[in-house]
């Protein structure tokens, strides 16, 4: 948390990803913190100059600790992310990045058009998604498992139709991915109702029609 929040181009949206990720309110933080709630504001608007690595240790001491208080769900959510996942990996291609890139660069590597949002942010990996498997076989509680190391990554989910489950899948998780891609399918098929919910988590939707096997392959190639 602390590298990714202090080594972002955006420490503050990070920092915001990640208090929401917790779900804890900037006044709650604010309160554990003894500081007040527009400091906080400032932090991840950008209005404040960007927190040290000794404020970002702060403030995510007081998230870990807020959550330990309400039963340190979060945290054991993360750690499972971590831990073994059986059967996973024919659900899913889970890659960690040395170093983040802009999604920009990653979206022109695999030929996508962007169907909202801002491209213009850093990713620290990507998870590959069998659709039609995940449905049929990932259970709820699993779900959180495809973020792997890092929520600051891209989604992408193959096979799709239309793109509504995946999308619906993403809105009712609490961790939110730093960009959805959808794969097999042109921007002008993208359900509504999958833009709709892209924009109201403000996470970068985009879609491809290049094969499984190129998009696999370009990848790998980075």
């Amino acid at each position: 948390m602390a590298g990714e929040i202090t080594l972002s181009q955006n420490p503050g949206e990070t920092l915001k990803k990640w208090r929401r990720n917790f779900g804890v309110t900037q006044t709650e933080l604010s309160n554990h913190l003894g500081i007040s709630p527009s400091v906080i504001s400032d932090y991840e608007s950008g209005r404040r100059r960007s927190p040290g690595i000794l404020i970002v240790s702060k403030i995510i001491d007081a998230l870990l600790t807020i959550d330990e208080l309400r039963g340190s769900s979060t945290a054991r959510t993360y750690s499972a992310i971590l831990s073994d996942g059986g059967s996973f990996g024919r659900i899913c291609c889970i890659c960690e990045y040395r170093e983040p890139i802009l999604l920009s660069r990653f979206v022109d590597r695999i030929d996508a058009c962007v169907v909202c949002g801002d491209v213009d942010v850093q990713i620290y990996g990507h998870t590959i998604i069998d659709s039609l498997k995940a449905i049929l076989e990932l259970l709820p509680d699993q779900f959180h498992r495809i973020y792997g190391r890092s929520t600051s990554r891209a989604l992408i989910f193959t096979g799709v139709s239309t793109g509504r489950s995946p999308m619906v899948a993403v809105r009712v998780s609490h961790l939110k991915p730093g960009a959805v891609i959808l794969q097999g399918i042109d921007p002008s098929g993208v359900d509504p109702v999958a833009k709709r919910i892209a924009d109201l988590e403000r996470i970068p939707l985009l879609a491809t029609t290049i094969s499984t096997e190129d998009l696999a392959n370009n990848l790998s190639n980075r």
